[in-house]
């Protein structure tokens, strides 16, 4: 995806790096996953389907990469568009022009769509929905200059979206929440600096689709679909969203998803909630797929040709997916 979501600080996992020395650790006992069994309770909202989710991937990958200024990247904006008016209150696209690291000029589309606009109390839910031009990781370099179909970075956070602003209909929510795509997230390049990266979240985050819209805080969903995923605490979420990062955790915890789940510090990765952070004031956590086996610390599919619906697994989707829809109805 992008430097700064792919690149974890050279520390131990269960460490903090140094620029948070002052910060809180992850207690001695959130070092390991619990092991007890412990009865699933009572869910506050609908079951989260992952079959739908599934299918909405499907739908996605159906149009090809989703690259920013291509044929494919409009049909499924337009496609996200009319999906999510069935299920929200209220869509709205954010259009503009950005300049990408090569100098050339990016249309900018993020998509906006709200669940009991009038409410002041909000939650944010992000993801990014473009596709990266490039698999710079795939171990054949002849497919370095390949778009990639994204599956996973990308197409597994909107679906978790979707599937959630499904179920939300059915049964309204006591707080408003509001659900982004952002665009051109997935452009960048390591040597053009982080700032390359992220470009739909960077002009949100100063350009609000509300004057003066806040939200109590956000979470990002990236590659939260795959198969055997681990999320743990990435670094800014813990430094600017440490209550955000434990509510959703616990409760996780609770409907016994710790083989997903787990209380341990990761690096910091410069991923669109980074500039939500920093610019838009919002504390906001990153849910994303964290590896130990590979030297990016990310997936092996990560930016690479394999990225499509073979990584996909329904149990972790319906983990990410019932997680964010017990913590939503869990608020008064």
């Amino acid at each position: 995806m992008k430097i700064k979501k792919f690149l974890f600080l050279s520390i131990p996992v269960l460490l903090l790096g140094c620029e948070n020395n002052t910060q809180k650790k992850p207690t001695a006992n959130e070092t390991s996953v619990q092991t007890e069994t412990t009865p699933t309770p009572k869910l506050l909202g609908p079951v989260f389907n992952a079959d739908s989710a599934y299918r909405f991937i499907e739908a996605q990958l159906a149009f090809g990469p989703r690259v920013c200024n291509s044929e494919a990247h409009t049909k499924c904006g337009d496609y996200l568009v009319k999906e999510f008016k069935k299920y929200t209150d209220k869509v709205l696209e954010q259009k503009a022009s950005a300049k990408n690291w090569d100098g050339k000029t990016i249309q900018l589309r993020n998509i906006i769509a709200s669940i009991n606009p009038e409410l002041s109390n909000r939650i944010l839910i992000a993801a990014h929905w473009d596709s990266r031009p490039y698999a710079d990781n795939d171990p054949n370099p002849a497919n370095h200059t390949q778009a990639i179909l994204a599956a996973d970075d990308g197409a597994s956070g909107v679906a978790v979206m979707l599937e959630l602003a499904r179920i939300l209909k059915k049964q309204k929510p006591n707080v408003g929440v509001d659900f982004i795509c952002f665009d051109a997230e997935d452009l960048g390049k390591s040597e053009h600096g982080s700032e390359s990266y992220c470009l739909g979240s960077q002009y949100w985050s100063r350009v609000k689709h509300v004057p003066g819209y806040k939200a109590d805080y956000g979470i990002l969903l990236d590659m939260v679909g795959a198969h055997n995923a681990k999320f743990v605490f990435e670094g800014y979420s813990f430094e600017f969203a440490e209550p955000t990062l434990r509510k959703v955790w616990d409760k996780a915890t609770l409907l016994g998803y710790t083989n997903y789940f787990y209380y341990m510090q990761g690096g910091y990765i410069t991923d669109d909630h980074f500039f939500v952070n920093k610019i838009a004031d919002i504390p906001m956590i990153d849910i994303i797929h964290y590896s130990e086996g590979t030297s990016s610390k990310f997936p092996a599919h990560w930016h690479t040709v394999n990225d499509n619906i073979n990584v996909i697994s329904k149990n972790t989707l319906s983990a990410v997916g019932q997680t964010l829809s017990e913590v939503i109805y869990a608020e008064k």
